[in-house]
């Protein structure tokens, strides 16, 4: 069986119909079990206090915001590679859920950094990068929304996919390509220093899973709306030629 088999509409709907449940309820069982563990059942952080709790929220929204990028990244290529119509769809469907992320770990970043910083928001590096990531989302919605033919929207969105791809990484390394800014480096790391306290991590570890999984369900959900979206303008274009 081959991976492109995915690519014919009706078995990509057909499958990820018997997905969805399972993906949904993982993300159900995931996020409030990590979250209640998280925020109810971890101690105050002896610098932070209980500010540092903002972690189980910020942390995998931030994730999924760039790797939602990484994978309207992947789907793009494919596009323009392959012109499989599923995959344009999906990057199509993956940008609201990951400008959502963005919003999300932009909002809890500036909860978190104000009483460490004594300031909602400062020019650090990954804050600026990750601020434009969430401008390319923008844009990258209104191209779609601003360009009648389907193909020639997917064509000029895949090129925008592929220049924010850089601030996509850039959020992701940018306290690693820059050593000055406030910006605290990885939570998850290696470096046992860098890497928190296993009473933290161990709680994050399932948020992140419920967000990953909530993102799958929700890719799943609105590429099927966008195939279907796609079908009734096609059969509208059809009868107003005839």
């Amino acid at each position: 069986m081959s991976i492109w088999e995915y690519a014919n509409p009706v078995k990509f709907i057909k499958t990820t119909d018997r997905l969805m449940p399972y993906m949904a309820v993982g993300a159900v069982v995931c996020l409030v079990s990590g979250l209640i563990w998280g925020f109810f059942f971890t101690p105050d952080d002896y610098r932070q206090g209980s500010t540092v709790k903002i972690i189980y929220l910020h942390v995998p929204a931030a994730l999924m915001a760039i790797n939602a990028w990484l994978m309207m990244l992947v789907a793009s290529l494919v596009w323009i590679v392959r012109r499989h119509h599923v995959s344009a769809l999906a990057a199509r469907a993956a940008a609201p859920i990951g400008a959502v992320m963005t919003i999300i770990a932009l909002a809890t970043g500036a909860i978190w950094g104000q009483p460490m910083w004594g300031t909602w928001w400062v020019w650090d590096p990954r804050l600026t990068s990750f601020l434009i990531l969430f401008l390319f989302y923008l844009g990258y919605m209104a191209l779609w929304e601003a360009i009648e033919n389907d193909d020639t929207a997917a064509d000029l969105t895949s090129i925008l996919c592929l220049v924010g791809s850089v601030f996509a990484v850039l959020s992701r390394y940018a306290v690693l390509f820059w050593n000055q800014g406030l910006h605290q480096g990885a939570s998850l790391s290696l470096d046992k220093e860098e890497h928190v306290h296993d009473v933290y991590s161990n709680p994050l570890y399932v948020c992140i899973a419920g967000f990953i999984l909530l993102f799958i369900a929700l890719v799943f959900l609105r590429t099927q709306t966008e195939i279907r979206a796609r079908r009734a303008r096609a059969l509208i274009a059809r009868e107003r030629l005839a």
